[in-house]
């Protein structure tokens, strides 16, 4: 009978300490997305930025061809 309330106690203790260690990795997890969520990636660049990319006025067959050329 001890040997048994052993294992009992024994897997009462690594399920805590399981639901412990799960609960405070989900609590740094959603720390972590709230921080970057609020991240905006798309604003506008500030300061000297300088534009790179300028946009032509092609064909649709020309950048068709383009897109399976590059696999874009």
């Amino acid at each position: 009978m001890k040997q048994v309330m052993k294992f009992v106690k024994d897997t009462m203790k690594v399920l805590i300490i399981f639901v412990l260690c799960t609960s405070f990795f989900y609590v740094a997890l959603r720390m972590v997305h709230e921080e970057y969520e609020r991240f905006h990636r798309y604003d506008e660049p500030q300061g000297t930025a300088v534009k790179v990319f300028n946009q032509e006025q092609i064909d649709w067959t020309e950048r068709l061809s383009i897109f399976f050329q590059l696999g874009e």
